[in-house]
């Protein structure tokens, strides 16, 4: 086996998608205000329901597992959750009150809640409200001076990871009464607190946009990349020790851990790397998790090959470029990485989102066959 399974789904960008339980369907948007939900079909997927609700592009999505629920937001302020009925996708009212595009959403680990970042500078977290049979928000405002662009939860359903344009990564609460009752806790990353509480603030020094935000399974550690080219991980169980790497490398646009001390990273270099996070709190920069793959001359190039290349790699082809190509399996920057099987604390797949319109899900057993010394764990 290669390690990978890659699926060509769309001629234009993808910008978000999401599975559902066991990955038999999966959703996504083809950089438009379109949702695509496809089944999965043998070695392909074929085309289901196309949810046109969105006035504007769609920017994040999120499926949950248990409830089976799919939640989007887009550019239009809006953001639906989708319910399976009678044959047909059927989208609730949310109630974001935001007057700026939505950026991101993620469902709590409990899927009764879940939060949606936007660029009006603050996070609607979101529950059910049976009396109208709609989704109300809260929202954390303070300290946050820019777009929000990524979220993630704690495992324990409280609180929420938040990166943004202001170079900053912040822990706030987000205990709802109305829905958590009485289990707020002090937790590792601070005392309990009243709703939208900033418990921890966090910057690598240098400046740059946060586009992914990641806890680990245990909830200690919470790492994320930023667009000066660096990662960081700190570490709330000692003293929320802090640890960056600076490289050579073009910025990462998304993270997620694939064990309690290993990160899988993607972004404009078209391929996923590894970092691991040892007990010592030390970082270090694994390796590429793509072999790129030699081309052989063609001689010729076909119109097809031209079109595809201007397409996806906005350059022209001739006999020589056409060689010189790019050689991974994404043709272009990757957008998004998740967690297709096992967990976060120990992943078996994962799968990423690209530019060039291709999802590509990659089995880390078969990595660590095919790359000496791979070990993710």
């Amino acid at each position: 086996m290669s390690g990978k399974e890659v699926y060509e789904l769309s001629i234009r960008p993808i910008t978000c998608f999401a599975f559902n339980k066991d990955c038999s369907q999966i959703a996504f948007s083809p950089n438009d205000n379109t949702v695509h939900i496809h089944k999965k079909a043998g070695n392909k997927w074929d085309k289901g329901f196309v949810l046109t609700e969105h006035g504007q592009r769609v920017t994040g999505m999120a499926w949950g597992p248990n409830s089976n629920r799919l939640v989007t937001c887009g550019a239009d302020r809006n953001a639906y959750v989708w319910n399976f009925q009678d044959g047909h996708w059927k989208p609730m009212l949310v109630i974001l009150r935001i007057n700026r595009a939505a950026t991101c959403v993620s469902w709590s680990p409990k899927e009764d809640k879940f939060a949606v970042g936007s660029s009006a500078r603050l996070i609607s977290v979101c529950y059910f409200e049976k009396e109208n049979d709609w989704w109300v928000s809260k929202h954390i405002k303070k300290p946050i001076r820019s777009t929000v662009l990524c979220l993630d939860w704690h495992p324990n359903n409280l609180l929420l990871a938040a990166g943004s344009s202001d170079f900053k990564t912040r822990v706030f609460s987000a205990f709802i009464k109305e829905v958590d009752g009485k289990t707020n806790t002090d937790t590792i990353w601070g005392k309990k607190s009243s709703f939208g509480s900033c418990l921890s603030e966090f910057s690598n020094g240098r400046g740059g946009w946060v586009h992914g935000v990641s806890f680990s399974a245990s909830g200690n550690k919470l790492a994320w990349v930023g667009h000066d080219s660096s990662i960081s991980v700190v570490n709330a169980a000692n003293d929320n020790k802090m640890a960056t790497i600076k490289g050579d490398f073009l910025p990462f646009m998304a993270c997620v851990w694939a064990s309690e001390n290993s990160i899988i990273t993607a972004g404009y270099d078209y391929v996923p790397v590894l970092f691991s996070h040892d007990d010592s709190d030390s970082l270090t920069m694994g390796q590429k998790l793509d072999v790129p793959k030699k081309k052989e001359s063609t001689g010729t190039v076909s119109a097809m090959a031209k079109f595809r290349t201007l397409d996806k790699q906005a350059q022209s082809a001739d006999d020589s470029a056409a060689d010189a190509g790019v050689k991974t399996t994404h043709q272009n920057a990757i957008t998004q990485v998740q967690i297709s099987a096992g967990s976060k604390s120990a992943a078996t797949k994962f799968t990423t989102s690209g530019v060039d319109g291709r999802i590509v899900v990659w089995d880390v057993k078969s990595l660590e066959s095919s790359i000496a010394g791979l070990k993710i764990s």
